[in-house]
């Protein structure tokens, strides 16, 4: 039975123009001057969409991580990971990658030869997920999914529902989370809706990168987020029925953790000696074990 009582919204953010990595242009909700993170989330960038010439693509050289995960899930373009741990994959349209750096690992993500030869378009998102502190020094863990192996189901009229992690519309990703996770990604057609009920105190966030949808009968536009309060009740994503373009959202979900933030670059614990001892292990190679 649906649960008709409606999550209730916190905040609406609007995402600030950044540039990262080795020169990609990003759309950023968080974290900005105005949010630091959203518990267990630390970092949302939309990457692109961008159009490079040949020979012109960026990505991320090789840099090092601690103390959470990454999450780079790729609509357009490609990309190869390279990591300490031995992983060397091609990240696809429409693939996914989840990385959990745990206690250290250094990795980088690059065009593959043949975007970077021919150029084209290069859109997608990373996302962080902050670890519990129990869990910051795990051993590191990469899973990579190519498009056609993310579970997905058709909405009414014609649009897509792809889930990474966790259960939506009675649909469950293949991603085996650290912490209970969701992550989908809506790609919606006129006069449809998705209700989703999030676990009960679970952050649960809805992104807007392309057109118009209403959530919770709020209106909310490309490049807006919105942050639903630590409840229970469902949250319902529409769009008009008098559409003509399609929209799209990420719908993120997540156990929040209730612990200290302290972070530096790119690393993520709990205390500002932990972030010493990560730059040290760093610059002393010994970071990765």
């Amino acid at each position: 039975m649906t649960n008709l009582t409606e999550r209730k919204i916190l905040q609406i953010i609007t995402s600030q123009s950044t540039v990262e990595g080795g020169g990609f242009k990003v759309r950023r909700p968080f974290p900005t001057q105005y949010v630091d993170h959203i518990d267990p989330f630390l970092l949302l960038d939309e990457m692109g969409p961008a159009d490079y010439a040949p020979h012109k693509a960026v990505g991320a050289p090789s840099h090092p991580h601690r103390g959470f995960e990454t999450v780079t899930y790729l609509l357009s373009g490609a990309m190869v990971h390279e990591d300490s741990i031995g992983t060397r994959a091609v990240i696809k349209p429409g693939g996914v990658q989840w990385m959990t750096a745990g206690s250290g690992v250094v990795h980088s993500e690059l065009p593959t030869d043949d975007m970077m030869a021919l150029g084209g378009r290069m859109h997608g998102f990373q996302l962080w997920v902050n670890l519990s502190a129990d869990r910051k020094m795990i051993p590191p863990r990469y899973q990579g999914y190519d498009a056609n192996e993310l579970a997905q189901t058709r909405l009414p009229n014609g649009g897509l529902l792809k889930v990474v992690a966790g259960t939506v519309l009675g649909v469950t990703g293949p991603v085996e989370t650290t912490s209970p996770m969701t992550y989908a990604h809506a790609a919606m057609q006129a006069n449809e809706t998705i209700e989703w009920t999030p676990d009960v105190s679970h952050t649960a966030l809805v992104h807007v990168f392309d057109g118009e949808v209403t959530v919770n009968d709020q209106k909310v536009v490309s490049g807006q987020m919105v942050v639903f309060e630590r409840s229970t009740g469902t949250v319902k994503i529409s769009t008009d029925v008098a559409n003509v373009e399609s929209a799209q959202v990420l719908i993120l979900g997540g156990a929040p953790l209730n612990e200290p933030v302290v972070r530096y670059g790119p690393f993520v614990m709990n205390t500002r000696q932990e972030i010493v001892d990560a730059v040290n292990d760093y610059q002393n190679g010994v970071l990765v074990r």
